[in-house]
């Protein structure tokens, strides 16, 4: 929707493969093959080539093959410049490296690498709150933002392929891996724990990105809602052993910097204060 706004097409598709690659770089799987299906209620050739171009930088920097898939045109099944847009990821990982989180324990240490926007998620309650409740025009320059509020909204979902396969292939014990989606991170991280642990997460150690402020003070949203809602400026969450946080962090800089965002707990729930 907000792609159809800015008329600008060339970005879902990169969202759309990195969500993808990070759902299965959670289990220390290398992103193989791409299969994708556009949709809409009339074939536009222009617009297809955006959503298209972006897919294939994506999988080009991601070292996936795309593999062409459906293109349909159905006019009583999508409503007039509505676009649907899937894909299916294939990887590989060898059974006995597959990363399950079951050796997760009690004070193990949690590292965040940063997001860059709302990713893939939250975006019906963003348009509620800017274009709704705050009555902003698509290219409004808002304060605290570096670009207009569509482009920030439209900024493309990070892939974090890099980092995480490489971390894999240096040696680096990584427990469990989480990607923060829809649900932040009080229901993405317990994916990958043991039953009864829980997780103490320190909000202050990490920059929140100036877009969540902006929601959360514009819709009066309750901080508990936010960061269940969106990621808040944490995007995919490595668990270690304490004694390999130097290690890790030492080796994620050639990639991104990362935060000591938490601690692995008994409590059996989500901790953020």
């Amino acid at each position: 929707i907000i792609a159809r706004k800015l008329n600008k097409f060339n970005t879902i598709g990169i969202d759309l493969l990195s969500a993808a690659a990070n759902d299965i770089l959670v289990m220390g799987a290398k992103p193989l093959t791409f299969l994708d299906y556009i949709a809409n209620d009339k074939l536009k050739p222009n617009t297809i080539k955006e959503i298209v171009s972006g897919m294939v930088n994506a999988c080009r920097q991601t070292g996936v093959s795309l593999v062409g898939g459906e293109t349909a045109e159905m006019p009583d099944t999508y409503l007039p410049g509505e676009h649907d847009l899937v894909g299916v990821i294939t990887g590989v990982v060898d059974k006995n490296k597959i990363i399950t989180g079951k050796s997760i324990k009690k004070g193990d240490l949690i590292i965040g690498l940063p997001s860059n926007g709302l990713h893939t998620n939250g975006y019906s309650l963003a348009r509620k709150i800017f274009f709704e409740i705050a009555r902003f025009d698509i290219n409004e320059q808002l304060e605290g933002l570096e670009k207009n509020l569509g482009l920030t909204l439209l900024e493309p979902h990070t892939n974090y392929t890099n980092p995480v396969l490489s971390t894999i292939n240096a040696g680096i014990n990584i427990k469990g891996i989480a990607h923060i989606t829809g649900g932040g991170l009080v229901e993405n991280i317990p994916r990958v724990l043991p039953s009864g642990l829980g997780a103490q997460i320190n909000k202050k150690s990490w920059p929140i990105l100036p877009v969540f402020k902006l929601m959360q003070s514009i819709g009066n949203i309750d901080e508990a809602e936010m960061y269940k809602a969106f990621n808040m400026g944490i995007g995919m969450v490595f668990i270690i052993d304490p004694k390999d946080e130097h290690l890790l962090k030492n080796h994620l800089l050639q990639y991104t910097i990362s935060y000591l965002i938490g601690t692995i707990s008994n409590t059996g729930t989500i901790i953020i204060k």
